[in-house]
């Protein structure tokens, strides 16, 4: 029997993920979201499970794994959001507009 979870959203219909895994690495840190029917355009809540631990290098960029892909995680203006930006933040909300190549930080709430 094949069990697929169901996407939880909040009110407004936004979905809201639990990271599975972060990954600080030498070159990037990663947050996995293990959801793989993920819209490929919308606002999506993220709850980061592992936080990005303080003493991590705070210059490093931050991907996002969704869908079996990794993207870079931006702000709004375009500038890659570096590990400095998520050190200790557990909530994010980000734009995602697969088809334009745009994955954007909106808003984060520290822990």
């Amino acid at each position: 029997m094949n069990c697929n979870p169901i996407l939880a959203t909040n009110a407004g219909g936004i979905p809201y993920i639990v990271s599975t895994n972060t990954t600080v690495g030498t070159e990037t840190v990663d947050i996995a979201l293990g959801f793989r029917r993920i819209q490929p355009v919308g606002y999506l809540t993220i709850i980061i499970n592992d936080v990005v631990p303080t003493a991590t290098t705070a210059t490093l960029p931050v991907t996002l794994t969704m869908n079996g892909t990794t993207r870079a995680l931006t702000f709004a203006n375009g500038t890659p959001v570096t590990a400095a930006a998520l050190i200790n933040v557990n909530n994010i909300q980000v734009f995602n507009d697969r088809t334009r190549g745009l994955l954007t930080l909106m808003s984060r709430t520290i822990a």
